[in-house]
Formats: C-alpha cells, structure tokens, sequence
C-alpha cells in the first residue's frame, strides 16, 4: 500500500484580519481619550519655561489674558474689576483651591502683574502660572 505525498500546500495563518482589527481599536482608544481630556481655559500662545511642574489641586480656577488682553475666568468674558469677586465665586468656600493664570506670552508683564496682584487678595488660594515646556 502506498501512503500519499505531502500535499502542496502549506496550512498558513493569516494575520492581515487581525492587524485591522488592532488598528481598529488602537484608532477607538485615541479618539476616545481625546474627548475625555478636559480643557482648562482658552488657547494661548503660552511662554515656555523648563523647570516647570504639573500642580494638582480639587479645586482649579482658569484665569485667562489673551493676546488682545480680554481677562477670562473658567472662559468667562470679565473685566478687571470683576476678576476678584467672580474667582472669588467660583472657588467657593474651598480654601485649598488653585488659580492658574493662562497669560499670551505677548501680553504687556504689566497687565500680567496687575491681575496677580488682584489674585493673591483672595485667602488661601495658591497661584499658578501655565507655561508650557
């Protein structure tokens, strides 16, 4: 009796499904955790600065100037005389509350100065100010 010959064929896994498949999720995970990441206040053309550091803190105040020097709180428009009593809203009666100042890096240091002089009037609240690096 004679045995049959190796068939000439060779039984091969195909991967090309799976890589898709791979790709698929990986592109689901992405756009996913993109609309999950909260903005914290307005774009800005911030300065650069390399020895800074993330701060975190429960309670987060946004206090923006852009380059044209509207101020807003939390993207609010306000002017400068309300930016005392409206963070002072926001924060609430949380005294481990942070303020983080957004300044475009091509506003007036004068303008920058002058509403943290207004932000560290409020009691127990910590200044921050956003760079990037």
């Amino acid at each position: 009796m004679r045995l049959p010959d190796e068939p000439d064929n060779i039984p091969q896994i195909n991967i090309v499904p799976m890589i898709d498949v791979v790709f698929a999720i990986l592109t689901f995970l992405i756009v996913s955790s993109l609309s999950l990441s909260k903005s914290q206040g307005l774009p800005v053309n911030l300065p650069k600065a390399s020895t800074s550091q993330v701060q975190d803190s429960p309670a987060k105040v946004t206090v923006t100037i852009d380059a044209q020097g509207k101020l807003m709180v939390d993207k609010k428009l306000v002017n400068l005389d309300q930016i005392e009593s409206r963070v002072r809203q926001v924060i609430g009666s949380n005294p481990n509350s942070l303020i983080v100042l957004n300044a475009d890096k091509s506003v007036y240091h004068g303008n920058v100065v002058e509403v943290m002089d207004i932000l560290r009037r409020i009691k127990g609240a910590k200044l921050g100010i956003a760079t990037r690096k």
